[in-house]
Parts: structure tokens; sequence; C-alpha cells
């Protein structure tokens, strides 16, 4: 759906109204920012209890065909062979002339016809050209951006959230299962759900992909029977909280097509040993070469609050870098970011941040920032 404005909207958006919402433009879409409880609280709660979040900006992009996860497996970066069906992976759309990010990516290995793809909002139209541009006969690429919602429930009480709206839950981290909608009114099954183990924030939870029409009845169902377990509704603001605590990087600022997964921390995520993967041979050489520069992160030591771009020195005349997210750690309760920074930094060196004008001391990390249950069980 889109409006006057050009943006989208997700098919939850009445929903965000009603509950007096502040929206911001993100990747084309007009998204929740935060609610009346504001992104503080909205952080919490998913640290504390539960919370959900509309993602529906995301894309879904589904390959499909003889050879269909093949093919994923000799584009993108990482190796499909280490997951089995029923599984999702972190990987990379990495440029096949610069080994750039052009995008980073869940993928969802069904079987080996059937691959679900979900990018960035901003960067799904780009990967469905280059993934359409090389497909070999008999592949499919079908963009199905603007067919599903997705929804993000995340908190340490996130299990007893689905399992009070019938939806299985307790499988194993970044696994994924297909489970039936009934509606209670009418008993009526429609399309299936997709419930994944995983998500943005750190905290234990699940990421549910749903089709348009059943939307707001999901929705209206999970806030119903969550309430007794703290279901706090949050923004994207908190969202980007939760994830700068966990040193997850955000595409468009701390990575991008001018950085490298090795610049970007992420050579795991990459199939070194596979036989192809775009981008593989200039990867290869830089990989044996060393990266020059590494994604760092930062703890204020004082008060000062990094944002991006925020210059990074080692002393007043030595700049190394710049700030590429920065905020304020609810849960900390102290500024930290993440900043591109040459790799003769070592860890728990003292850098300067000019915020606004003054040189705050900031500490050299390696996050996450704070220790989370992502993974547990």
């Amino acid at each position: 759906m889109s409006t006057n404005s050009g943006l989208k909207q997700s098919p939850l958006h009445a929903r965000h109204v009603a509950l007096g919402a502040k929206f911001s433009e993100f990747g084309g879409w007009s998204m929740p920012l935060e609610y009346a409880t504001g992104i503080v609280k909205e952080h919490t709660a998913v640290r504390e209890a539960v919370g959900v979040f509309d993602v529906s900006h995301l894309g879904k992009v589904l390959i499909s065909g003889p050879g269909a996860a093949d093919f994923v497996n000799a584009t993108l970066s990482n190796d499909l062979g280490r997951i089995e069906p029923g599984k999702a992976q972190y990987t990379l759309c990495c440029d096949e002339e610069t080994g750039g990010i052009v995008d980073d990516l869940i993928a969802y290995l069904s079987d080996d016809e059937h691959v679900l793809l979900v990018p960035n909002a901003a960067n799904s139209a780009e990967v469905v050209r280059r993934l359409a541009a090389q497909a070999p006969d008999g592949v499919k690429i079908t963009d199905h951006h603007d067919d599903y919602a997705v929804l993000a429930i995340q908190g340490t009480k996130s299990d007893e959230v689905l399992a009070a709206v019938g939806l299985p839950a307790d499988h194993g981290y970044m696994s994924f299962v297909e489970a039936p909608w009934e509606p209670a009114a009418t008993g009526e099954e429609v399309p299936a759900i997709v419930i994944c183990r995983t998500g943005y924030t750190g905290e234990r939870g699940y990421e549910l992909i749903v089709p348009n029409a059943q939307a707001e009845q999901v929705w209206d169902a999970l806030m119903t029977a969550g309430a007794e377990f703290g279901l706090t509704p949050c923004g994207l603001g908190a969202r980007d909280t939760l994830r700068t605590e966990m040193g997850y990087p955000l595409h468009g600022q701390d990575i991008t097509p001018e950085t490298t997964p090795l610049e970007g921390g992420l050579g795991w995520a990459v199939g070194w040993d596979k036989e192809s993967f775009w981008g593989k041979d200039v990867l290869t050489a830089k990989k044996a070469e060393g990266a020059t520069r590494v994604l760092r992160g930062l703890v204020a030591t004082g008060r000062g609050i990094p944002r991006p771009g925020m210059s990074v020195t080692l002393t007043a005349d030595v700049r190394l870098g710049d700030v590429t997210s920065g905020t304020f750690s609810p849960t900390l309760k102290k500024g930290i970011g993440l900043a591109l920074l040459p790799t003769t930094i070592a860890v728990d060196t003292e850098v300067g941040v000019d915020v606004r004008g003054r040189r705050e001391i900031f500490r050299v990390t390696k996050p996450p920032f704070v220790d989370t249950s992502v993974k547990e069980k």
C-alpha cells in the first residue's frame, strides 16, 4: 500500500495509528519509530519481558525451481551446505567486482527448490535485480515485498506469547517452521505463517512472516494474549538501540557497498571454501592481504553520546575514522557506538569522539556491549 507521499505503508498501519505511533521513513516505507511509551521503555520491555515489532518493510524474495538452492549458494556469500532444510542463515550479497556488501540478508532454506530471502527494504529491489540477471533457466525470482507482513516477537517471554495464540515456539536458534493460522471466530484455515527463531535485538525471539490478509488478525491476537506477559508494541527506534547494544551492523551505516565483509567483521558469513560466490576472487585476495580497517565498538568513559558521522581521533591531531552508529544504551546507561577503525587500534585503546565540539573519551571494544540469551536452548 502506497500513500500520496510516495511512501509504502505496512498492512498494520491503521493499528499503529490507533496506538499513537510516531512514524518515520525507512527504506521507502512509513514505519513506526516509537509509541507513546517511548524508545527507552520499549527497549527495556524487550530486554526484561517481550516486545512486538512490525518490520514489514523488510523484503521477501522467493527463489524457486530446480537448482534454486544451488543458484543461491553460487551467488550469496555464506554456504547453504552448512545448514539443512528448515534452517535459516545470515548471508551477504556482495559486488562481483569490488567485494563490497550490497546487502546483508537472511536465507530460509525449505528444500533444494525453494529458498526465501529476506533482504533490507532499501536494498530489496537491487538484490532482486542482481539475482534475476543471472538466474539460470528454470529458476524463478519472485518479489513478494508487498504480499507479506513481518512481525518480530522479541524477549524472554516470546515463547509464552506465541504459545498463547497457538503458534509453535521453542524450536532451535535459526530454525523455522510453518503453521496454519486458524481464526478463532470461524475456524477457517488460511495460508501458513512462517515462524523463525531469530531476530535483530539479541534476545530470544521469533520473526513471523504473515500473509497480508491475516496480518491484522495475528497482530490483534498477539496483543490480547500477550498482555499478561507484558507484551509491548515497539518501534524501529528501539530496534536500533537494541541492535546497537549487540553490535549488529546496519546496512547503509556500518556496512555499505564500500565495505567488505572482512572490514565489517563478517568474514564468518562467507563460505570461503565454496566454488563460487559473488566477489569471491577479490575477497580472497583481500583476505590474503589482510584488512586495514575493521568495525569496532566504542563505549563512553564519560557522558558523551556518539552519533553517526562524528569523527574519531587517537589524539587531537590524528584522525582514525567516523562513528557509523551511535546511541545512548538504555541497558548500560552510557553512550555506545560503532566505527570503522584501523586494525592497528587495539581493543581497550582510548580514543576521542568529537561530540558537538567536545572531545569525549571512549574505549574501543569488541561487541556485543551486553550479554543476552539469543542462542539459549
